[in-house]
């Protein structure tokens, strides 16, 4: 039974210092004190003193943002990657569920191979093509069988004002080159950190009102209305810059499309990893806006040293 917690929640972040952890940083603060330890007091690449470090920490609520993305490294790096993505994950989720407490898990569209043809849902199979998405799903799996309440989120093509995305390199290669070639036969969402870290706050907020056995354990996927290709994507990221006034050397129309075969990289990644969102929409109310007034809002407060 899920233990009673009483507003606020005291809230351990994992994984606080990346993209998507900056962005929960803000979002759960709504719900309670948020501590977001650093990766020297609580290191995920050792999972095995990972269980001292949450004991230490006495939280009510475990929300794990971290996690190894480094796509094409992992295959190279594959202990790494799986002590990160699966191993730790599955310490967090047996003490949280040792507790009787929450834990909120950030996961991956890279869990499944991109063949469906359609979005996918929760409850399609997974089919990882990479490490990375072989480490995200068992990840995921020792989660949902730990038997404790959970919230796994899936989610794909993440950028955002804070770390390393697909938005910031774009512009920094708008200004270095005059020409660029960017991948256009590889569809999804783009997904903005900040509206990720919104659902999940949502979604762990009203979970938590539901108490004893009825929490709303499950995978959930987040992603906006719509879909794109890199190539299209890039495309429209130069476009607002230029509108902008943001100095470029590429212009929009200066973006050639390439084949995913004509990219030298280490990983295979899905061609088509849309994800459908119908489950989101009827547990917790949430219908997403469209991928484009992600970009909107990151335009707004777009930092000058990009």
């Amino acid at each position: 039974m899920l233990a009673s917690v009483s507003a606020p929640a005291r809230i351990l972040l994992l994984g606080g210092s990346g993209q998507v952890g900056f962005e929960l940083r803000r979002s759960l603060a709504l719900l309670g004190p948020v501590v977001a330890p650093s990766r020297d007091d609580c290191d995920l690449a050792r999972p095995d003193g990972l269980e001292h470090a949450l004991r230490r920490f006495d939280a009510d609520v475990i929300v794990n943002a971290a996690g190894y993305t480094a796509v094409d490294a992992a295959e190279h790096d594959r202990a790494t990657a799986w002590a990160v993505n699966a191993r730790s994950p599955e310490v967090m989720a047996r003490f949280a569920a040792s507790r009787a407490i929450p834990l909120v898990h950030v996961s991956s569209d890279y869990v499944y191979d991109g063949e469906k043809g359609a979005p996918y849902v929760e409850d399609d199979a997974t089919r990882p093509l990479s490490v990375y998405g072989e480490s995200k799903a068992a990840g995921d799996a020792a989660v949902a069988g730990a038997g404790g309440a959970h919230l796994i989120l899936r989610a794909g093509w993440i950028y955002g004002v804070h770390g390393s995305n697909f938005v910031r390199t774009i512009l920094r290669a708008a200004r270095e080159q005059a020409r660029l070639q960017v991948v256009a036969d590889q569809v999804g969402t783009p997904t903005s950190a900040a509206l990720l870290a919104d659902v999940a706050a949502h979604a762990l907020r009203d979970a938590m009102r539901c108490g004893g056995g009825a929490f709303p354990s499950g995978v959930y996927h987040v992603a906006p209305e719509g879909a794109t290709n890199w190539h299209a994507f890039a495309c429209e990221i130069l476009a607002r810059a230029e509108r902008q006034g943001v100095p470029l050397r590429a212009r929009p129309d200066a973006v050639e499309p390439a084949d995913s075969a004509a990219r030298a990289a280490a990983a295979r990644r899905p061609r088509d990893s849309r994800l459908d969102t119908s489950k989101l929409a009827r547990t917790f109310g949430l219908h997403m806006p469209a991928w484009q007034d992600g970009l909107s809002r990151l335009f707004d407060q777009l930092p000058r040293s990009w």
